[in-house]
């Protein structure tokens, strides 16, 4: 069917929702928006569904997360006798809707459904997985994009994202289901009566609370420290756990934003709810000029990912997640040898597009460090690796730039309740020393030298924005540019096609990762350009990295990077 035909018959079935009604009534005789809506599916990706809210099929609606979690449940029945399902969701518009939604789909084919009473972390999802046993997982969260979008993010029986065979087979589940016809659903209430769906219990919540606290290695310094700590979970759903394992270890002086303490999809003070840039965390920052804290801390809205400022002079300045991730790796292992609890053969994990100082701060520790693909999935698999092989514990941190960290195995998602604590406990700890977290930057770039990271979006709207996204894609990987920046490139790795080659003797050899849309630069003196359409948002990211022995002398050679790879994107 084309568009116009599709938007006739959800006129005519699309009745459960007033809003959608109202909707599809509004768009009547405007051909773009019927088009924009109609054009395709909602993509399912690796990770689920994620995109704005409203009537269509390219769009988050109680239908399109109906199709999508039959799907999910044909595959479950197929897989595993008698499957069970972890529910979760965040303060996002019809959060709480599209997860109910959800349940009556699987209740009603016969699958088991454990769903929290009120919105939780993305790591809580990940945890009652394993803690309940379940075969699979749903988070409706949207992470940090703004309020118009809402999504859904399906996760496999080992806590981690869904793996990419298990997401294609969902996907070809998906595309043979009739949006209208071919969903079974149930009432929830009768369904909840019945005990084919249950609230999940405070016990699994205690049970995650205590394994974040064994995380802690220098918490019993945290309440006598003095560290003064302004917190935001910017409208979204850290607010309860953040502050209940901050008062555990002893982090009592919090002043909480109160602007955006409280759960609103409509993110009213901070359009971006993305801890990454300033603006999510002006509000904040305000309280920080009143307050005088040592720390910042902000959780974006389903608590996956953290965001931390810290004094600068009379103002605050923010860390990248690079900056952030390191210094966690840095403290962790530095405190974890001095006590002697650091494993035999410690393992640290990242991703590709993640900062190069990590590999030094490896080498210091004697800790071997494996590069993933972009996505902490990746990095929850190789926990789950060491597990299979009864090493766990060998795993001591792993982290990505986009903010997401997490330094045990008891999730397989970046947790940033978990990663709050260790920010406090690292402050707190080097507070008891005399130094400021600035200080602690500044000795981890004397001690490994200064990597200057930055990212890069450039925004792609639309279906003539996909056109243009997969035309650089491919004229970036059919004719690599030489040179950038006035740096020539040395090495160049497609991912794609797994091809790694050195530019300067032609030797070509196999990238053994998963095939992925990702081309790496590698210029002379070390720094890098990496490029990837982004999975979740219609955007290209570049991530620059720039190796000089000064941040000045980096941010220098950043500016002449950005400004000659941008021109790739016009």
């Amino acid at each position: 069917m084309n568009e116009k035909e599709l938007y006739r018959v959800w006129c005519e079935n699309a009745t459960a929702d007033p809003d959608l009604a109202a909707e599809l009534a509004d768009i009547r005789d405007d051909e773009e928006a019927i088009n924009d809506r109609f054009y395709r599916d909602l993509e399912f990706g690796t990770g689920g569904l994620r995109g704005v809210i409203g009537a269509g099929t390219n769009r988050m609606n109680i239908y399109t997360v109906k199709r999508a979690t039959q799907g999910f449940a044909d595959y479950l029945n197929q897989e595993y006798k008698n499957p069970s399902v972890a529910i979760s969701y965040d303060s996002r518009i019809k959060s709480d809707v599209f997860s109910k939604a959800a349940a009556e789909v699987l209740a009603a084919n016969g699958i088991k459904v454990h769903i929290y009473s009120e919105l939780m972390p993305t790591p809580c999802l990940s945890f009652a997985v394993r803690r309940l046993k379940c075969q699979g997982g749903i988070m409706v969260t949207a992470s940090h994009n703004p309020a118009k979008y809402n999504g859904y993010k399906v996760y496999g029986e080992d806590g981690c994202q869904i793996t990419l065979r298990g997401a294609e087979i969902i996907l070809d589940k998906i595309n043979s289901l009739d949006i209208f016809n071919d969903v079974k659903s149930s009432d929830f209430d009768e369904e909840l009566a019945k005990g084919n769906i249950s609230y999940i219990g405070q016990d699994v919540i205690e049970d995650f609370y205590q394994r974040v606290l064994a995380e802690g290695i220098n918490t019993d310094l945290c309440a006598s420290s003095g560290l003064k700590v302004v917190y935001t979970p910017l409208n979204g759903t850290g607010n309860k756990p953040v502050r209940e394992i901050l008062k555990r270890i002893g982090i009592t002086n919090v002043t909480i934003v109160k602007e955006q303490e409280n759960p609103d999809g409509n993110f009213p003070t901070c359009p971006y709810p993305n801890p990454e840039i300033r603006e999510a965390l002006e509000v904040g920052l305000k309280y920080c000029r009143e307050v005088k804290p040592d720390l910042l801390l902000a959780t974006d809205p389903d608590c996956d990912r953290v965001g931390i400022a810290v004094p600068d002079g009379d103002d605050y300045a923010l860390f990248s997640g690079n900056e952030v991730g390191a210094l966690l790796l840095e403290y962790i292992c530095s405190q974890r040898k001095a006590k002697g609890t650091m494993p035999e053969n410690p393992v640290a994990v990242k991703t590709i597009v993640t900062t190069d100082i990590v590999a030094s701060i490896c080498k210091e520790y004697g800790v071997e460090m494996i590069d993933v693909l972009t996505g902490f999935k990746f990095i929850g698999e190789q926990i789950g690796f060491l597990e299979a092989k009864g090493e766990e514990k060998r795993y001591i941190f792993g982290f990505e730039e986009s903010y997401g960290y997490l330094s045990g195995g008891y999730v397989r998602d970046k947790d940033a309740v978990d990663a709050s604590m260790l920010i406090c406990e690292m402050a707190a700890y080097y507070r008891t020393k005399g130094i400021t977290l600035l200080q602690a930057r500044e000795n981890m770039y004397k001690k490994y030298g200064m990597f200057y990271q930055t990212l890069y979006s450039f925004t792609f709207e639309g279906e003539s924005g996909m056109k243009k996204m997969d035309e650089i894609m491919t004229t970036l990987r059919n004719t690599p540019p030489t040179e950038i920046g006035g740096l020539k490139v040395v090495k160049f790795e497609d991912y794609k096609t797994s091809v790694r080659k050195d530019i300067i003797t032609g030797q070509e050899s196999e990238i053994t990762l998963p095939k992925s849309n990702v081309l790496a630069f590698y210029l002379e003196g070390g720094s890098k350009a990496i490029v990837r359409p982004s999975g979740t948002e219609p955007k290209i990211k570049t991530y620059l990295t720039a190796k000089q022995p000064n941040l000045a002398s980096a941010q220098a050679l950043e500016k002449k990077l950005c400004e000659d790879f941008s021109k790739n994107f016009k």
